[in-house]
């Protein structure tokens, strides 16, 4: 028995060597492996040339002095011969076998106490001044050379000449062109990936929360409340949106200077504080009535569009305060492009965090109302109003779906875009409202989770490359175009990251705050920040070290940084000025890896 256990497990463990034998096989032929190729000796002799221009870095040079060495020579020999006047064999010189010869002979040049292990032309100079280069010779260690040329066919009857051309180094050594475009390029790459990093990390912390497992999968409300936060979702989003627009237009429509801009922004300040004072007391001594009530929310809106209007005016005068100052600080100018820039994102950016901010309003007050209708109605009425409220939320949410569609790949048919979403959507939400019962928990969370971690997958599958491509069609070539791509991939990869760790802290803590009643938010803030927070940092420095490395590639699509200049001297196979590249990449990539151990192991 035990033989046969023993002859089964060899000759299982002999088709598993056979299998990976004939995987790795057919892995050799689909990469196309030709060693003949690698002892090819023009392949060699390539290699060759590119390691030695890859091992001498053009990073300084010096001021060349061009030394120039004639000696006479005949072409024929005139009759009895020629011989020159004897030269200082002490100092730098060469010599022909003969000082004379017939056109096409072929003759052996020497030369002596020239500079080591340089290379030069050596030519013929006629009468005409035309230069006809013979050839070129590179001395040894020793300052000497041999070689053999052939005499130009140009025969005259006056003496002509042939020449030596080396140059020699004088002055003090400096850096070159390539070495200061490589600085320039190298802190370019180091401060666009980190922006990038930045920007992904900001994003990428709060919606790390959506995609945590242990996090999201208590989070359930009955079909009604889903139903009403659906559907007022993109009422609060158009509602923001168009608030956010209005102020917009306001803003443009007064800003006429600055002077008027400090002015709107005192007086709108001054009266929305005014509004919170009496809209938000610090105390009632009774209960307000229904009509108070009301008029306090529409305060509060109004509270909302005056911080709006008044942070569109705050965008504008900060782009005034810093265009003007970028002309005025010299060298420090850039200073006040970043404040006006600054600005001019607060002012892009308003109308899409109102948009966002109606849509958490609304959604809020749809899960109130939706909590209160299953306190005051019966059962029969809570079943009819999950049919009803989950065939408008599928309605509105497939027409939604399919405009995004149609956006994309213009379809443009009521019947396909309008008519078959609607009927599917209010069909999905009849159904959905049947087979939940009113009050049992609809797992919204594991809906959020699976979705947002759909989106981290897809955006980390699309490599940073073709993002870049992209980028670069919208803002144009450059480091900015690299800095978005690069931070859109970075927020897909910590999210994911940031996620996992979360679903691995521990769970003491966290029942410990809800023991005490917290809500979710004060759960998070008090028992799952303080596990986080170490991981975190070591995440974003290592995705900063990251960046700075992705950054080489992402200059090959025009994206900025190192990997464009990189790029063109691979291109015109300047490997010497490639070099410098590479070696500044690996300098500055050995320097973050040892700065973010350094911070590591203070803060983690």
């Amino acid at each position: 028995m035990k033989n046969s256990k023993s002859a089964l497990r060899s000759i299982g463990l002999g088709l598993a060597i056979l299998f990976a034998l004939v995987t790795y096989a057919y892995g050799f032929k689909v990469t196309k492996v030709n060693l003949e190729e690698t002892k090819s000796e023009r392949r060699q002799t390539q290699l060759i040339r590119i390691l030695r221009a890859l091992a001498k870095p053009d990073i300084v040079e010096f001021d060349k002095e061009q030394v120039k060495l004639e000696i006479p020579f005949y072409v024929p020999c005139p009759e009895g011969g020629f011989e020159p006047e004897v030269v200082d064999k002490t100092i730098a010189h060469f010599e022909p076998e003969a000082y004379c010869a017939d056109p096409g002979t072929k003759m052996i040049f020497r030369g002596s106490n020239f500079e080591p292990n340089v290379k030069g032309p050596i030519n013929f100079l006629p009468p005409s001044g035309v230069t006809l280069g013979m050839g070129i010779f590179e001395t040894d260690e020793n300052g000497n050379f041999e070689i053999t040329v052939t005499i130009p066919r140009r025969p005259e009857t006056e003496i002509q000449y042939i020449e030596t051309v080396t140059s020699k180094n004088v002055g003090e050594p400096r850096f070159t062109r390539t070495a200061i475009e490589t600085w320039d390029k190298i802190i370019e790459t180091v401060f666009l990936a980190l922006l990038a990093t930045t920007l992904g990390t900001l994003l990428a912390v709060p919606l790390s929360f959506f995609a945590a497992r242990n996090l999201m999968k208590d989070v359930t409300s009955p079909i009604i409340v889903v139903s009403l936060n659906l559907i007022a979702i993109p009422i609060g989003i158009v509602l923001g949106g168009s608030g956010a627009t209005w102020m917009r237009d306001l803003s443009n429509l007064i800003a006429v200077n600055g002077w008027v801009i400090l002015l709107s922004i005192i007086v709108g300040s001054v009266v929305a504080y005014g509004l919170f004072k009496w809209a938000v007391p610090p105390e009632e001594l009774e209960p307000a009535s229904g009509k108070i009530r009301f008029v306090r929310s529409l305060t509060l809106v109004l509270i909302t569009l005056i911080s709006v209007f008044v942070l569109f005016m705050v965008s504008k005068l900060m782009i005034i305060i810093g265009t003007t100052a970028s002309g005025k600080l010299g060298g420090f100018g850039f200073l006040g492009s970043f404040f006006a820039d600054i600005g001019d994102i607060l002012g892009m950016i308003m109308v899409l965090v109102t948009a966002l901010l109606g849509a958490g309003v609304l959604s809020g007050i749809g899960g109130k109302t939706g909590n209160l209708l299953l306190k005051k109605f019966t059962p029969q009425i809570h079943r009819l109003l999950g049919i009803i409220f989950g065939g408008i939320a599928g309605v509105v949410w497939f027409l939604i779906i399919m405009g995004g569609i149609n956006w994309v790949y213009q379809i443009n048919q009521p019947l396909i875009v309008r008519t078959i979403p609607a009927i599917l959507g209010a069909i999905t939400g009849i159904i959905l409202g049947t087979i939940y019962k009113p009050k049992a928990p609809v797992p919204i969370g594991m809906a959020v989770y699976l979705i947002s971690r759909t989106i981290f997958n897809v955006l980390r599958s699309i490599e940073a490359l073709v993002m870049a491509i992209v980028f670069v069609v919208w803002v144009g070539i450059g480091p900015f175009a690299g800095s978005l791509a690069l931070a859109l991939h970075t927020i897909a990869a910590l999210a994911k990251l940031y996620s996992e760790q979360v679903e691995s802290i521990m769970t003491g803590p966290i029942e410990a705050v809800s023991a005490t009643g917290a809500n979710r938010l004060q759960t998070i803030v008090y028992a799952v920040i303080p596990q986080i927070i170490p991981p975190y940092i070591s995440f974003t420095m290592y995705r900063w070290d990251i960046n700075v490395r992705m950054s080489t590639i992402i200059g090959f699509a025009g994206g900025g940084g190192i990997g464009f200049l990189l790029q063109q001297n691979i291109n015109l196979l300047n490997y010497r000025a490639a070099s410098v590249q590479m070696l500044a990449i690996a300098v500055v990539v050995a320097s973050m890896d040892y700065i973010s151990s350094k911070i590591r192991e203070r803060i983690v």
